[in-house]
């Protein structure tokens, strides 16, 4: 992992389209803005995590549901 210390209103640049930008600092929390572009999914961890569950659930059950279908025949 790069760790690197930036303060309000700079950035870095992640390959050759992607900007992170340091908004505000208030105590304990930051807020950064992301400029990419629309093909690149940006999303925070909690959600991120949420999604890749949610397609593991449903590719769980479209293998099942076609387990059942086959034997059905």
């Amino acid at each position: 992992m790069l760790a690197l210390s930036r303060k309000a209103n700079e950035s870095i640049i992640i390959g050759n389209d992607i900007e992170v930008t340091i908004l505000e600092i208030k105590g304990e929390q930051v807020k950064i803005g992301i400029n990419a572009p629309k093909s690149v999914p940006v999303y925070r961890e909690e959600v991120y995590a949420q999604i890749k569950e949610a397609n593991k659930e449903a590719a769980s059950d479209t293998v099942q549901e076609s387990l059942k279908n086959l034997f059905k025949k």
